[in-house]
């Protein structure tokens, strides 16, 4: 059985060598006369590599200009953008200039629709003990730490697991990365189908670290779906909808719990009924996605759908090193920044969701449902701004003001919710709880797409692994640090914490020095700034002079 990779990636359009080693070149150099001898034959003079002509033997043999040509895949058709045909034709990247072949492939939609869904189960799974931690307190007995564990083990697996399952995602693929994803999703949520027993609290903690351990490799990709599959005018839009996915697992974790599993402790049997029913549905919509995931996903496109990734895609396997990555991207220091600011941002969300029911509660006695449903809205509104804040920078491309204004009206959003909690009215409630999750939520894949931006050419995976990785250990400090607050001082005490640490963030996200280089790539080369040649040795340094001039034009 064909690798699924290998079915997207063998195929060549028409009349075209197959794409590899292509190269950056300098804007100023005297391109005009390349062109593409496998469409239009041989022209004299187009192009030397390696010391060799492009119309000699040796290069003649490399392809055949008049030979049969491969079909283009029926789902590229529609929206390739092929090389000149003509002599006339401009190119992508400049008159008479030899691009790489880019497409945008309908596929990945399917591919971003796939994660999503998977994502969103293994998001519902972490908060569902949360947002009823009463509840599954009187059934297995357990002390309201031991509840707050099932969503900490989230953030505790992440940490030592993030640097093997970036180095899988950078050297085995994303095919590979997400089978494992939503095959252990899928295994940990059946696992939790047998711990409906009120001496199985171990159990059900196994599932869920099964779980846990599903997560990592899945946090660490929408940015790398979005760069892989998508444009460069929806790519931001694409990473934020596959975020998107996971902050809909959690809206839905805080709204079906509540009405699945009620609170019925004085009923036993009835309390387990209904705990076996939200697993054993849960452990089916996994186990569809994981079939799914198994069919449908494919590791890459046929072509690549930007420039940047072109570049990326063609470059020497041999070249790569993720210990070299890792220490690139820790001496960046506009990156370190990034981290430190994401991480104390996203553990303030994942704090404040786990702990979103005892603070209701302390409140709002008997107001479970309703805690589910301020969760809901929370994560509704971020889905909201999530999306906004993505189609903006696709149109604006302005990532560090947006998200320094981002970073800080969710600052302003936590100290009216710190300040408004108590005040009791839970309309109230929902209100500043939506504006929280309107910025809180929405900061999300900006901070992966920032993190892209001024990292490349490193991987996308690597970077948005790194960033989750500070979010889970913030997300550790911050759950411990503030239980305890909220049980010895009460809710705002707790909150006000979360308020300190967030206008810390806001400084050092101040301090981030905005250098967009996948943008500049991108615009570079539309703008004739940056070109990309093919070359026929990319592992030879001496390929990479590439010789146009007129003096060999003439003698040819």
């Amino acid at each position: 059985m064909a690798r699924p990779d290998d079915e997207e990636g063998t195929a060549v359009a028409n009349g075209h060598p197959p794409a590899n080693g292509y190269l950056p070149v300098p804007g100023d150099a005297p391109a005009g006369k390349v062109s593409a001898e496998t469409q239009i034959g041989p022209v004299a003079g187009c192009l030397a590599l390696n010391g060799v002509s492009r119309d000699s033997p040796k290069a003649a043999a490399s392809g055949t200009p008049h030979g049969p040509k491969t079909p283009l895949a029926p789902e590229e058709e529609t929206q390739a953008r092929l090389l000149p045909k003509d002599p006339g034709e401009e190119t992508p990247g400049g008159e008479g200039t030899l691009v790489p072949r880019i497409a945008l492939s309908p596929r990945r939609f399917v591919v971003l629709l796939i994660f999503s869904a998977y994502s969103l189960v293994n998001a519902f799974q972490w908060i569902q003990y949360s947002i009823i931690s009463n509840v599954f307190e009187g059934f297995y007995d357990v002390s309201s730490l031991h509840i707050d564990w099932l969503s900490m083990v989230y953030m505790l697996a992440y940490v030592p697991l993030i640097f093997p399952a970036t180095w899988l995602l950078d050297t085995r693929g994303l095919r590979l990365t997400a089978l494992l994803g939503s095959g252990l999703n899928c295994l940990g949520a059946w696992i939790k189908c047998g711990s409906v027993q009120q001496h199985l609290f171990w159990v059900t903690m196994l599932g869920q670290c099964l779980c846990s351990v599903a997560q990592v490799f899945i946090l660490g990709l929408p940015s790398h779906i979005a760069s892989v599959w998508f444009g460069p005018k929806e790519v931001s839009t694409a990473c934020a909808t596959a975020v998107l996915g996971n902050q809909l697992g959690t809206a839905v974790g805080f709204l079906l719990p509540p009405v699945l599993v009620p609170n019925t402790q004085n009923n036993t049997q009835l309390l387990a009924c209904n705990i076996r029913t939200m697993f054993y549905g849960t452990s089916a919509v996994a186990t569809l996605l994981f079939i799914l995931t198994v069919i449908a996903f494919k590791e890459k496109p046929q072509y690549p759908p930007s420039q940047a990734q072109a570049v990326l895609q063609d470059s020497p396997p041999g070249e790569y090193s993720y210990v070299k990555s890792i220490r690139n991207l820790f001496k960046n220091i506009p990156f370190v920044l990034l981290l430190i600011s994401y991480g104390i941002m996203t553990g303030a969300f994942y704090s404040v969701s786990t702990l979103l029911n005892q603070m209701i509660l302390t409140h709002y006695e008997g107001e479970e449902v309703n805690a589910g449903r301020i969760g809901l809205t929370l994560v509704l509104a971020g889905m909201v701004g999530s999306i906004l804040c993505g189609l903006w920078l696709d149109y604006t491309k302005t990532y560090k003001h947006t998200t320094l204004t981002v970073y800080i009206l969710s600052f302003v959003g936590m100290v009216i919710f710190t300040f408004t909690l108590n005040l009791g009215h839970i309309i109230i409630v929902f209100v500043t709880g939506g504006l929280l999750g309107f910025f809180m939520t929405g900061y999300l894949p900006l901070g992966f797409e920032f993190a892209v931006e001024i990292t490349y050419p490193e991987s996308e995976g690597t970077s948005s692994g790194l960033l989750n990785a500070a979010a889970q250990i913030f997300g550790i400090l911050f759950t411990l640090a503030q239980g305890k607050l909220t049980s010895a001082y009460g809710p705002r005490t707790g909150n006000i914490l979360l308020c300190v640490w967030m206008f810390v963030g806001v400084i050092l996200t101040a301090l981030i020095k905005s250098d967009l280089k996948r943008h500049n790539i991108n615009k570079g080369i539309t703008n004739g700034d940056i070109k990309a040649v093919p070359v026929d040795s990319p592992t030879d340094q001496e390929s990479k002079t590439i010789l146009m001039s007129k003096q060999s034009e003439s003698a040819i």
